[in-house]
């Protein structure tokens, strides 16, 4: 597997293609950004953590029968994963009241979601990430209705597996953000799946394990994210 050229680069990750055109190569970076990337910095060792935390995720979700974009982790900061075309929609599951939300409508939080809330947003770092509903979407051309349907399918189950692995580690799993991409005509998982992207609690101490730490000044970013893939790494005992 040859890397060739940089193809593009986001605020976590620089994707880079090979020589086979149906594969490229994701390397994280330590940049850590937040509120628009109003609040940024480098935090040595994160791409290292989200990197194996992600590619964890992915092949425990393909496990289950998730279709995502990872094919397998190259190295410490690099995984390979097949190139899709980004919808750019995100989708957010809550699975408890937290961060935006209360802010936007005043749910208090910790408030339970049940069944879990699924939001959508416009991938759009210009208008800042705004809020949408289905019919925005399909106003906008940015997915079909049945793709619409495979990405809150795949989300909600993507929920069910992580939140009840999580959960036997002694963590909440209070919400996500996930993105997908098309393959092959077919809807995909994709981007990555961290505490980036992630709120985790320690459901004994309340503790924020993701990157709240950085928002808010909640702790040192790099201990929460160690607490995670240490607990994820238990798994087996």
């Amino acid at each position: 597997m040859e890397k060739k050229e940089k193809i593009y680069e986001g605020k976590a990750k620089i994707i880079y293609a090979t020589d086979q055109p149906d594969k490229v190569i994701a390397y994280f970076k330590d940049s850590a950004t937040a509120f628009d990337a109003v609040k940024k910095a480098t935090i040595k060792g994160k791409g290292i953590l989200n990197n194996t935390i992600s590619s964890f995720f992915f092949q425990l979700l393909g496990e289950k029968g998730i279709p995502t974009h990872f094919i397998k982790k190259l190295s410490d900061r690099e995984m390979l994963i097949y190139k899709v075309q980004i919808i750019p929609v995100e989708v957010v599951v809550r699975n408890m009241a937290a961060g935006s939300i209360v802010r936007r409508l005043g749910i208090p939080e910790k408030t339970k979601f049940e069944p879990p809330l699924i939001e959508f947003y416009l991938k759009n770092d210009e208008l800042h990430d705004p809020i949408i509903c289905e019919q925005h979407i399909y106003a906008m051309d940015l997915a079909k209705p049945e793709e619409v349907h495979k990405m809150k399918e795949i989300a909600l189950k993507v929920n069910e597996i992580i939140k009840e692995f999580m959960e036997k580690q002694g963590v909440i799993l209070v919400d996500f953000k996930l993105e997908f991409g098309r393959k092959d005509c077919q809807i995909v998982l994709a981007d990555e799946i961290s505490p980036d992207t992630c709120r985790f609690w320690d459901a004994k101490t309340g503790e924020s394990l993701d990157k709240d730490r950085f928002r808010f000044d909640l702790g040192d970013l790099i201990e929460g994210y160690r607490k995670i893939l240490e607990k994820i790494e238990k798994k087996g005992e």
